[in-house]
């Protein structure tokens, strides 16, 4: 009955924690290039009294063993880059990746940085930047002052026109062999990390990369009605778990109860 009272608590725990990731993709259903991350969890240790296939004498084995676990523990929160809807706002710097990649840029500790957030701006220089003020890397060029009119294709070309005249870059994507081990560190950024992999660049449309769609933004991939389904999901299995901490205290109420 103590094990039962601790694997329900275990259990208890990682609805928790289930509860706040869901919470966090509710809370950020509206932010730009947002990605939905989803909990993973694994059983805990296992107490085994007899172990299957064993000797049970007279040269038998016993066929099944007796094994009782712990609970559950969460051990990941993994990231979902699955493309949100792209959402139309004619805005000539905003810009939304269809498909695999990531913008690059410039922190103000000088280090790299990534992110899906499209809803770039400029600065008083000239300078492409996020709506935080960090500098787009990746062959972003300062647009000349004056510009009346910045086009942006689908495979990076950027050109400007203006009274200052004419102007073209390229410029590039960024994606990861393993974007999900990425690190959040919040203002939809995120940092490479030893399991991530290194940066690969590339042209958008060439390789897998995706194509960039101006006057468009990506929304966040999370959907409503799914994480309310979890969010049910996760409460029904905090409230099974809190009546299993009820039906052991009340069973070890009944033993210390017995007379004799």
């Amino acid at each position: 009955m103590l094990r039962a009272l601790y694997s329900s608590a275990a259990g208890m725990q990682s609805q928790q924690l289930n509860l706040d990731v869901i919470a966090n993709n509710l809370a950020n259903v509206n932010t730009t290039g947002f990605k939905k991350s989803k909990i993973e969890f694994q059983d805990l240790l296992y107490q085994t009294s007899r172990s299957a296939g064993a000797e049970a004498g007279g040269g038998n084995q016993l066929p099944t063993g007796l094994q009782v676990g712990h609970g559950s523990q969460p051990v990941a929160t993994a990231k979902v880059f699955t493309t949100g809807e792209l959402t139309q706002t004619n805005e000539r710097l905003d810009v939304a990746i269809q498909g695999d990649g990531f913008f690059e840029v410039q922190m103000p500790d000088g280090t790299r940085a990534y992110t899906r957030d499209g809803a770039l701006k400029l600065a008083a220089d000239g300078r492409v930047t996020t709506s935080e003020g960090m500098v787009l890397q990746g062959g972003f060029q300062p647009v000349p002052a004056g510009t009346t009119s910045i086009s942006i294709a689908p495979t990076g070309e950027v050109t400007t026109q203006g009274s200052g005249g004419n102007q073209s870059f390229r410029v590039q994507l960024v994606r990861f062999a393993n974007p999900a081990g990425l690190e959040s560190i919040g203002r939809n950024l995120y940092r490479e990390t030893n399991v991530s992999g290194t940066p690969e660049i590339g042209n958008p449309g060439e390789n897998g990369f995706g194509n960039l769609q101006q006057g468009y933004l990506e929304m966040s991939n999370v959907k409503v009605v799914e994480e309310m389904v979890n969010m049910i999901v996760a409460q029904r299995a905090y409230e099974v778990n809190s009546k299993a901490v009820q039906a052991a205290d009340e069973m070890m109420q009944q033993s210390n109860n017995l007379r004799r």
